[in-house]
């Protein structure tokens, strides 16, 4: 069987930024096993993989190299990407349906496009969770749970320094956890890194997802609900961000790297 295979640089307008993601159009789905054999022959962060629904409606699963996830921004905003330029869909609006219920993606005039996706605030910790300090080797000033753990701290300088023991983060019983800090540009809101080696990912380089729970976070801290992000990984990424109450708005462009087929 021959399949169609995309990878998308998303959350960056240029090539060799961003976050790759792999992006599989079906017409029904394969075995979890086969796509998850995908995933790990792939070897990016993420592949998704999507089937026609109705309409401009389409189900969606994704998978990193080692297990699939419930949620994914990234491949999310690549798979809409893909589906804009290179299958014709001519809509304004696309629905995904997955794992965290229906996901809308909004063509904006500017070329970005637009995650609506469920907002989910963290909740503050009493203490930090064994290993964190050890697997950052830095101490953050405070620490809050999502689906995430999130470490908090002071500056972007201290975000960016960070050189974690990723088997010691690997030990730690949350996806991932994500390290934010207020940005040093007055033009950017704040910065993160995200570190998942307990899914295969020991560094993303832009997570849409972490956003769910960063966007309510630092609306909340800085009072406002229109937010620029940039994630400080070697590769980066611009994100710009909106809470509309129960639901984040996730923007950001993306462009193809490669287009080809696979054999399975």
């Amino acid at each position: 069987m021959t399949l169609p295979i995309y990878q998308v640089d998303a959350f960056s307008a240029r090539p060799f930024a961003g976050n790759p993601a792999a992006v599989c159009p079906l017409s029904e789905w394969l075995p979890a096993e086969t796509m998850q054999a995908i995933a790990a022959e792939n070897n990016l962060a993420e592949t998704a993989f999507f089937v026609p629904r109705q309409g401009h409606e389409y189900e969606i699963r994704w998978f990193t190299p080692a297990v699939e996830v419930e949620l994914c921004g990234h491949a999310t905003l690549a798979s809409a990407h893909v589906l804009h330029q290179h299958l014709g869909f001519q809509g304004e609006e696309i629905v995904f349906h997955s794992q965290s219920g229906p996901l809308r993606v909004l063509r904006e005039t500017d070329g970005r496009l637009t995650l609506d996706f469920p907002s989910r605030p963290p909740q503050p910790l009493a203490g930090h969770p064994d290993g964190l300090a050890d697997g950052l080797r830095a101490t953050p000033l405070h620490v809050l749970a999502g689906p995430d753990l999130i470490a908090v701290f002071n500056s972007e300088a201290e975000v960016r320094a960070l050189r974690p023991d990723q088997a010691r983060l690997a030990q730690i019983e949350y996806r991932g956890i994500i390290a934010t800090a207020p940005a040093a540009d007055p033009e950017t809101d704040f910065v993160s890194r995200f570190f998942g080696p307990r899914v295969g990912v020991p560094e993303d380089p832009v997570t849409g997802s972490a956003h769910t729970t960063l966007i309510p976070y630092w609306a909340a801290r800085l009072g406002k609900t229109t937010l620029k992000a940039r994630q400080v990984s070697a590769r980066g990424g611009e994100l710009w961000c909106e809470l509309l109450e129960e639901r984040v708005h996730i923007s950001g462009y993306a462009v193809t790297y490669l287009r080809g087929e696979i054999e399975v």
